[in-house]
């Protein structure tokens, strides 16, 4: 097994030193469903809830999410992002969240990626819980990440 790196060697948490490593392009994807009834995704894609535009506003607050990955994750680096875009579509089950996260620098943008998919699927649940309480969030996971010295990686 990998030596976990965000702990030294007597096994205390600390944040990667990563001054050594080049600056290069680094980009991740990451994605989530928030699993619904057919009647509420239909009330989200209608922008028709009680709290405004579903849709627009989980995405909005992903971005922010991904600006903000370094506040929340008590060990991340705080990183000049130079794109955050977050999507919001229907699925057979649910609503699908994508977000898709880059940057030039020294370490990755996977934290970004991924906090930006959860906060705009806990942002869905929050905009739709009126109309149903039951949904869950699940499958929040990384689908692929490129650049740094680990280079490329697909979900498998």
């Amino acid at each position: 097994m990998s030596r976990l790196t965000h702990l030294d060697r007597s096994g205390r948490a600390r944040m990667v030193d990563v001054s050594d490593k080049p600056a290069t392009a680094r980009e991740a994807q990451a994605a989530g469903l928030v699993r619904m009834s057919a009647a509420t995704r239909a009330l989200a894609l209608s922008g028709g809830g009680r709290k405004g535009e579903v849709i627009a506003t989980a995405e909005l607050a992903g971005v922010m999410a991904a600006k903000r990955t370094a506040d929340l994750i008590p060990l991340c680096h705080p990183l000049a992002l130079s794109k955050a875009e977050v999507h919001v579509e229907a699925a057979d089950d649910g609503l699908a969240v994508t977000a898709r996260v880059k940057t030039t620098g020294a370490t990755g943008v996977e934290m970004e990626a991924l906090t930006a998919v959860a906060v705009a699927c806990l942002t869905l649940y929050d905009m739709l819980k009126a109309a149903e309480r039951g949904m869950s969030i699940e499958q929040v996971r990384l689908v692929r990440k490129s650049g740094g010295a680990s280079g490329d990686w697909p979900a498998p």
